[in-house]
């Protein structure tokens, strides 16, 4: 019973917008979730990516792994 924070697809055709969870690694992509994170619109740069740090520190404390991703994300911003 792994966990791993990922990216769950929100949002209308061609228009996608993205949760980012918390769940087991069995659950399908748009299924069920342990916990909301953050949220990420790839269309507005400004405030495109919406995400509770804290919540992802203890996440990752208690062993669950980002996507790909959610790391890539989680990285570009820590720098900005």
């Amino acid at each position: 019973m792994s966990t791993v924070i990922r990216m769950v697809r929100t949002g209308t055709t061609k228009k996608p917008r993205y949760r980012i969870v918390v769940a087991e690694n069995t659950f399908p992509r748009d299924g069920r979730n342990i916990e909301i994170l953050g949220s990420y619109n790839p269309f507005d740069r400004v405030k495109g990516l919406i995400i509770d740090r804290v919540k992802v520190e203890a996440w990752v404390k208690k062993g669950a792994k980002p996507s790909n991703t959610v790391l890539k994300l989680l990285k570009n911003t820590k720098t900005a």
